[in-house]
């Protein structure tokens, strides 16, 4: 698919994804590519619902996470529920955030997570106790509205995925 500038390691890199930019319109579905451009999951946009909900697929069509948009909060605020139902993750936009975006990630049983940096021209981090656990940026690829996500060898990677979904989705409402 040729996505992706040459880097030494970038094909062999089996963490990294590619998704578009604006990628949630209402109703929309989108497929998440790995390094190598071939498809590894699908986020299913559903339409008509009074809340944002995004569906995050394995290509089969099994359900891995439900991404929802939470209304009425002072915050911007999405929930991510795993298949059974059960909280995985809470993504919320800080009150406050003039030069860089700021979000929170509470996830369920663990300590928070933090994002900052440019969220809409997605160059940003996610962090948690300091350390870099995914890397968002458009350095790596030459497509237009394309960006990558890099994920720390060992992290949860659809977990990570669904969040920079959320994220997505908070600053860029479509």
């Amino acid at each position: 698919m040729g996505l992706l500038r040459h880097h030494k390691d970038q094909e062999a890199n089996p963490n990294r994804f590619i998704m578009r930019e604006r990628l949630i319109a209402f109703g929309d579905d989108f497929y998440i590519e790995n390094a190598a451009g071939m498809r590894a999951f699908w986020v299913d946009g559903k339409a008509l619902r009074v809340r944002e909900t995004l569906l995050f697929k394995q290509l089969d069509g099994r359900e891995i996470y439900k991404i929802q948009e939470r209304k009425a909060r002072l915050r911007d605020t999405m929930r991510i529920d795993n298949a059974d139902g059960s909280h995985a993750a809470t993504v919320k936009k800080a009150l406050v955030s003039p030069i860089r975006s700021r979000f929170s990630i509470s996830l369920e049983g663990q300590e928070d997570w933090h994002a900052h940096g440019n969220v809409l021209a997605h160059e940003y981090k996610i962090k948690r106790d300091g350390d870099v656990i995914a890397e968002i940026s458009k350095k790596w690829v030459r497509v237009r509205d394309t960006y990558a996500v890099d994920v720390t060898p060992g992290e949860d990677v659809l977990l990570i995925l669904a969040i920079t979904t959320a994220l997505d989705t908070i600053s860029d409402p479509g």
